[in-house]
């Protein structure tokens, strides 16, 4: 996984959190949903990163 697939996971993890926690504050369920969704598409991002080079030799 190269540095700027990590930085772009990593980024969307902390967008998303902080746009779901933002969002739960001001009771906007949908935008909270949005966010959540944004910070699980990085993780998966991440895991799929490190998957990846777990099999390289």
């Amino acid at each position: 996984m190269s540095a700027g697939e990590k930085a772009k996971a990593k980024a969307e993890q902390v967008v998303g959190r902080t746009v779901r926690k933002a969002a739960h504050a001001m009771h906007k369920e949908t935008l909270a949903a949005k966010g959540a969704a944004l910070e699980a598409r990085g993780k998966m991002r991440d895991a799929k990163g490190r998957t990846r080079d777990s099999f390289k030799p």
